[in-house]
């Protein structure tokens, strides 16, 4: 009984402690979708590369609070992400690009 209580409270520790040093604009979803994450920002940069691999990735530069975050999507993704408009996209990380899931204008 002693050991449950101790999983359960270290458990409630690490919830507590991830809700608390939460940062910016970045929400991981694992409860729901595990190693789903999701970003808000303004479109800033849009940009189509290559690998030398061979693989197609578009990255993006997304601007929030004067912070901007720099994200690797597979494929040619362009058409999904406007210029300098708001967005938010859902997504799994992924090397050496991440699968968009989904992308909403706001």
């Amino acid at each position: 009984m002693n050991r449950l209580l101790s999983t359960l409270s270290l458990g409630l520790l690490m919830a507590c402690l991830l809700t608390t040093v939460s940062c910016g604009d970045i929400f991981v979803r694992g409860a729901i979708n595990p190693g789903t994450q999701s970003l808000n920002g303004m479109v800033s940069v849009v940009q189509f590369s290559a690998d030398s691999g061979g693989v197609a990735i578009t990255i993006i530069t997304l601007t929030s609070n004067g912070m901007a975050n720099t994200l690797n999507f597979c494929g040619d993704q362009r058409s999904l992400f406007p210029s300098q408009r708001q967005v938010q996209v859902s997504f799994t990380p992924g090397t050496p690009c991440a699968n968009i899931l989904a992308v909403h204008l706001i």
